[in-house]
């Protein structure tokens, strides 16, 4: 980590070198005269942007058993990601090289980090709880699918299996519900030190402990548990229910950043809200400013012409045999010595019907200071404009769903707006004297609504999340259905 903390351009510059080496007899390598690559401009020129609709060909044609398409070692996992803006899976390939340098190197990463900022951890004196997602196997030519999470299970040493609960069998019960019974049956009389998964789900986990423990907080079930590794959703939202459920004033949290394409950035300081971007991971980042940002046609810069605050669209080339690939995150850097990011929403993600350019990073500051005014809180939410119809002016619809409601929620709805206003000058435009946007539309969903969407869609557990920003009222319109 020190050398790419020190070098960090020169790190990247042969990373990509190194991996246009490797990939030059490939079918892609071919295609684009990798054999001709010398600079981080010719690939630039030689090779396209690509998004995963594009890229799909190759992947369905490495599904049924051919190799050497776009990287050289054979690649036998793929990790299915539904896309979280549609309901198509999408089938990402995961390379042994991917596994160990990438996804298994994260992981000890992680836990250096953890226990070099804090020297009297007792981490391994008990075990890791891990909630994944489930496994299932594409039976063609042997090739498998499942989470990434439990491509990972799966693929472990069978030591890792001593210091982790629950066991790997139970970890890759496909069944969501009957996984959670089986999870906590197996792990209320363990030794649990530390927490791994995305928090809305173990949020659900969690909540089920206490009510099968009859226990008032999680630190009576656990009282050594130290530390929360984090990912996949904002935390903001959940974050004082965490503390609720376990009120141990130095507990530490850590946030990971990673996908099923690569895994990218790790909190490298107890308390920080950014993240480390991790350099040698065999992922060489490109970024496009979202200002600019026109999909596969976008220009990208590399990490060395970065700015601070800026949205950048995160585009990856990667050891698992993606090229220049979109992975529909975006990011800000908060530094650039070190290279540190904050993940502020997804480039479909946003709402920009009436010019507002509402992003998920402002979604989630206002809702947290509207949650501050009103001291309450939140399981999940989504929000959709409301179109324009004759006279009547257009807005955004809100579909909240409390742990703890607020007492007013027109004042709710008005600190929401406020703090909307303070934070997105496009926003503020368009509802000056509500010229264009009316005053939001605040909805109390009831208890279980979002589980049971997740439910209805077959996408309980794992990786699977529910969409925040949509410009089209789809979602919206099926909760309504379920109300």
């Amino acid at each position: 980590m020190e050398l790419f903390l020190k070098y960090p351009i020169d790190v990247q510059q042969e990373l990509l070198l190194k991996l246009i080496a490797i990939a030059k007899h490939t079918e892609f390598g071919k295609t684009y005269k990798f054999s001709k690559i010398k600079s981080y401009t010719d690939f630039a020129n030689y090779v396209p942007i690509q998004k995963y609709e594009t890229f799909e060909p190759l992947i369905e044609r490495c599904r049924k058993g051919e190799q050497n398409l776009f990287w050289p070692t054979k690649i036998k996992w793929f990790a299915k990601s539904s896309g979280t803006t549609n309901a198509k899976s999408k089938f990402i390939p995961v390379s042994d090289e991917a596994l160990e340098d990438c996804h298994f190197k994260a992981g000890k990463d992680m836990l250096c980090l953890y226990i070099n900022n804090n020297e009297a951890a007792q981490l391994f004196t008990g075990k890791g709880l891990r909630l994944g997602g489930s496994s299932a196997i594409y039976e063609d030519n042997d090739t498998y699918f499942g989470d990434l999470s439990a491509i990972i299970i799966e693929n472990m040493p069978f030591w890792a299996d001593y210091s982790s609960a629950p066991k790997q069998e139970v970890a890759l019960m496909s069944e969501w519900e009957t996984k959670m019974e089986a999870i906590i049956d197996e792990t209320i009389h363990e030794n649990i030190t530390s927490l791994a998964g995305v928090p809305s789900w173990m949020l659900v986990l969690l909540n089920k402990v206490l009510e099968k423990t009859g226990k008032s907080n999680i630190l009576e079930v656990w009282p050594n548990l130290e530390v929360y590794f984090h990912g996949g959703v904002n935390f903001n939202p959940y974050r004082e229910q965490y503390k609720k459920l376990i009120p141990k004033p130095n507990f530490k949290y850590y946030e990971t950043y990673n996908a099923s394409e690569g895994f990218f950035a790790i909190q490298d300081k107890n308390n920080s809200h950014e993240l480390l971007l991790m350099l040698d991971y065999g992922i060489f980042y490109e970024f496009i400013p979202m200002s600019e940002y026109d999909g596969e046609n976008s220009k990208a810069i590399p990490l060395a012409q970065v700015q601070k605050d800026v949205n950048y669209a995160v585009v990856i080339t990667t050891n698992g045999g993606l090229w220049r690939y979109l992975i529909g995150d975006t990011v800000k850097f908060t530094s650039t010595d070190p290279y540190r990011v904050k993940i502020t929403g997804r480039t479909k993600h946003h709402i920009n019907v009436f010019g507002e350019e509402l992003i998920i990073e402002n979604a989630e500051e206002a809702l947290k200071l509207a949650c501050e005014k009103t001291k309450a809180t939140i399981k999940d939410y989504t929000v959709a404009p409301i179109f324009m119809a004759g006279k009547e002016k257009g807005g955004h619809e809100w579909i909240i769903e409390f742990t703890k409601k607020p007492k007013d929620i027109h004042f709710f709805t008005e600190m929401l707006d406020n703090a909307l206003k303070n934070c997105n000058s496009d926003y503020e435009a368009k509802r000056y004297n509500n010229m264009t946007l009316a005053m939001p539309k605040v909805q109390e969903a009831r208890e279980g609504l979002f589980y049971d969407w997740l439910k209805h869609k077959g996408k309980l557990g794992g990786q699977h999340k529910v969409p925040r920003l949509s410009n089209k009222r789809e979602l919206v319109e099926e909760l309504h259905n379920l109300e």
